[in-house]
């Protein structure tokens, strides 16, 4: 195979390097998946990434942005720094059902496939492992911390049931919400009690009721955490927790308000006091660079994934990612990657088996192949390289 990007020496070299890591790398995606972790504890899948790089001579450094399970691993001393993400938490009681552990052994791939040719494209290759996609916001941390600051480009990718090389992520931000009222006994003295559960069912209902004048791509889910304790007391406290998704920040922001007036409503209703407040900070809708989703393009279609068109890709339905801001901050990209699983999609038992078949062990290598073509294109190319280079030097 030759990418017509590059010149053919340093695409063969990739391509090598990919037929000397594929084991690797496949057995780096299923340990992780057979060892799943949650937001913040991924402990294990950090340790194998870690020696995976540094075993390849990688600077690793642990415990990044105050971060116990982030990681940076760096190569080379060159001017551009190419960044691969590599996320790796897992879901609550589903495991690794959206395919985190192919995306830390992409990112792991990428890094590694690139060392070989650091030097000659003069650049510093970099692998951060962030921790917490699902919940919490890794790459919003590192983000604060500066960790993102000389990046020149960001690069990572994620499985799906459908390929889609510019996926449109939505923007998105969890709302706890805690009702408090007073306890009392349900038969002797209902009159006596604050009920903190209808305080929340009005919610809900307010929140149903208004669903009909959301604009498109505003869309509300959430589940009840607490709802009481015994049948015959009056419950004094509930707990619920929302995620609220629009098409960008500013729809978002536009929802919350009237969310939050939801939520405010059913203290109102019941006499209940109401805390809201946001679980997580917002996750930011994903800017794709158009050069680099084009030079992914040509590289998925030398590997013969099964694409569709630009104009198809942006009806795919998506959910949403911290890597949306990364993405406004850093030319960055955000392709997905299709695996044979049948009718499942994302965040289903069934997705999780289909994330260590022989379609995502496929993806996983040309994944990994893809990113450090295009990312090693654009360092190839002087003026995409000066663009890029330009661009750190007016964000510092």
């Amino acid at each position: 195979m030759t990418f017509p990007l590059l010149p053919a020496e340093i695409s063969a070299r990739c391509e090598r390097s990919l037929d000397r890591y594929r084991d690797r790398l496949t057995e780096l995606s299923h340990a992780i998946h057979a060892h799943p972790e949650i937001a913040f504890a991924e402990h294990d899948a950090v340790r194998r990434c870690a020696e995976v790089l540094a075993g390849e001579g990688f600077r690793v450094e642990t415990g990044v942005a105050g971060l116990d399970t982030a990681f940076r691993a760096e190569y080379g001393e060159g001017e551009l720094v190419v960044v691969f993400c590599a996320e790796y938490d897992a879901l609550p009681e589903l495991g690794h059902a959206c395919g985190h552990n192919m995306i830390a052994a992409i990112g792991v791939g990428a890094g590694l496939l690139l060392r070989d040719v650091a030097d000659e494209l003069g650049i510093t290759v970099r692998v951060l492992g962030t921790p917490a996609e699902e919940s919490g916001g890794g790459k919003l941390v590192l983000l604060g911390a500066g960790v993102f600051a000389d990046a020149g480009l960001c690069l990572m990718a994620h499985p799906a049931p459908a390929e889609n090389c510019a996926p449109r992520s939505l923007a998105v931000l969890d709302l706890k919400v805690r009702y408090t009222g007073r306890a009392s006994h349900a038969a002797v003295a209902p009159h006596a009690g604050v009920n903190a559960a209808d305080a929340l069912t009005v919610a809900q209902v307010a929140i149903g009721l208004a669903r009909q004048h959301f604009r498109p791509k505003q869309m509300v889910h959430g589940i009840v955490t607490h709802g009481g304790d015994s049948p015959n007391v009056i419950p004094a406290r509930t707990e619920a927790l929302f995620y609220l998704r629009a098409a960008d920040l500013e729809s978002l922001a536009e929802l919350e308000k009237r969310v939050v007036a939801c939520l405010q409503a059913g203290a109102t209703a019941t006499g209940c006091t109401a805390d809201i407040r946001p679980d997580t900070p917002a996750y930011a809708e994903l800017r794709h660079d158009e050069w680099l989703v084009a030079a992914y393009r040509t590289a998925a279609e030398v590997l013969g994934r099964p694409l569709h068109s630009p104009e198809a890709e942006r009806d795919m339905p998506t959910g949403s990612t911290d890597m949306g801001n990364v993405s406004r901050v850093v030319p960055s990209i955000h392709p997905v990657l299709a695996v044979d699983c049948g009718d499942a999609v994302n965040h289903q038992p069934e997705f999780a088996a289909a994330c260590v078949s022989a379609s995502a062990d496929r993806a996983v290598g040309d994944g990994a192949l893809a990113l450090a073509w295009a990312a090693a294109a654009a360092a190839a190319d002087p003026v995409q390289r000066a663009r890029l280079l330009n661009g750190v030097r007016d964000r510092a």
